[in-house]
């Protein structure tokens, strides 16, 4: 590298960086340079024509000259009180540009000391994003001062790590669910093929029962796979919205879920109206899909399931109400968490994996839509969920016949 190269870059390292505080510093300091600048400037003009005319009008004293030796001392005089008036001026003009040359050293030092306590909610914010990681989204900025932007900055910041926070924790208890669920189909196929390779005595029928079960566990497996990815693809959000029915829709559900129903002794009651949702047809059905499943598996034999589809305020409504055992309200939330259950009175015998309304809380809220459920007065669960209205451009015809009631 040249001595040439090397002094080019000493001095750029020397050189103070451009921050926000050195340039609006700079700016307070040009801006009262500028100011003061043109006010001394009207102010010796201003002076200057005020002590001319003074000159000009200086008053004739009588004496017992003659008339050349009066214009003579006139001349005089008047020469002496233009060297005067210059001196004066001149006088002015310096202590003037002194004044302003201290001031202008003042008004910079000051817009320093300005700038930095303008910009000290920024350090703070800065400082705070340096240090906060995965592991300390708890701490917040929590910003004091007036009511201005940089408050509201402090503020939106704040909420933004609230919104981490809650994500990684929920990250984190999904993660740990699913390795306690993953785990447990793993460990029940290794103890089955171990115990039938350990048997002395073992025939094709016990290995053909152990193959058996093997499949079965991975079936689950499969299943929980599905489900996760599902659930994954809910809380991704949406790429992008088109217009559907959500009647039609909920009608593609039910008829693939009679025969389950028929096979569990429950009856599928449906009121199917029209109601013209936006988002992805594909996830609104999963998540019709999931409240069916759900309301068909924690139900009694000889049980109803009710779905009705539907305008609120030109607003899409799904709502599925199922008979069966009776759901603590105290615990409602809780079954829209991942691996959540309410106990062997609620999933002995449902075969679910403990996913479904994660999976479907996640989709409406992809669809920013509401879903709230509540504890029927003789058992069962109610799961309503509503789409926001869709725009102009989203709304579409909604075949079949409106309003119409039928049972499954």
């Amino acid at each position: 590298m040249t001595p040439r190269r090397l002094t080019a870059l000493a001095l750029r390292a020397r050189r103070p960086r451009p921050t926000v505080r050195l340039r609006l510093t700079l700016l307070y300091g040009g801006l009262f340079l500028i100011s003061g600048a043109a006010l001394l400037a009207a102010t010796y003009a201003l002076v200057v024509q005020a002590t001319q005319g003074a000159i000009g009008s200086r008053s004739q004293v009588g004496t017992s000259l003659s008339r050349q030796q009066e214009r003579a001392l006139a001349l005089r005089e008047q020469a002496a009180a233009l060297d005067a008036h210059a001196a004066v001026l001149h006088e002015l003009l310096a202590r003037s540009a002194l004044a302003l040359a201290l001031m202008a050293v003042l008004s910079i030092a000051l817009g320093w000391i300005v700038a930095g306590r303008v910009l000290r909610p920024l350090r703070t914010i800065t400082e705070a994003a340096r240090q906060i990681s995965a592991a300390s989204l708890g701490e917040r900025l929590a910003l004091s001062g007036p009511d201005d932007e940089l408050r509201e900055l402090g503020d939106t910041f704040d909420g933004l790590l609230a919104r981490l926070e809650a994500a990684f924790r929920a990250q984190r208890q999904f993660i740990a669910n699913a390795s306690h669920e993953l785990r447990t189909p793993l460990a029940r196929q290794r103890v089955i093929s171990q115990v039938a390779l350990a048997d002395p005595g073992a025939t094709t029928e016990t290995l053909a029962a152990a193959h058996e079960r093997v499949l079965a566990s991975g079936a689950q497996q499969q299943q929980l796979i599905e489900a996760m990815l599902a659930l994954a693809r809910g809380q991704a959000g949406l790429d992008q919205r088109e217009p559907f029915d959500l009647a039609a829709v909920t009608r593609e559900v039910l008829a693939d879920r009679q025969s389950e129903a028929d096979y569990r002794d429950v009856t599928l009651h449906t009121t199917l109206g029209p109601a013209p949702a936006a988002g992805s047809p594909r996830l609104a059905e999963r998540l019709a899909a999931n409240l069916v499943d759900n309301a068909l598996r924690h139900n009694l034999p000889g049980g109803r399931v009710d779905v009705t589809t539907g305008t609120r305020d030109s607003r899409a409504v799904l709502a599925v109400a199922n008979t069966g055992p009776t759901v603590p309200a105290a615990a409602v939330d809780r079954l829209f968490q991942p691996f959540q259950r309410l106990g062997p009175g609620r999933t002995s015998h449902s075969g679910g994996l403990g996913l479904g309304l994660s999976i479907a809380a996640a989709i409406a809220e992809a669809h920013s839509a509401s879903i709230t459920a509540r504890p029927q007065p003789g058992g069962g669960l109610l799961v309503e969920v509503t789409f926001p209205e869709p725009g102009p451009h989203e709304i579409s015809p909604c075949p079949g016949t409106p309003g119409q009631a039928q049972v499954v």
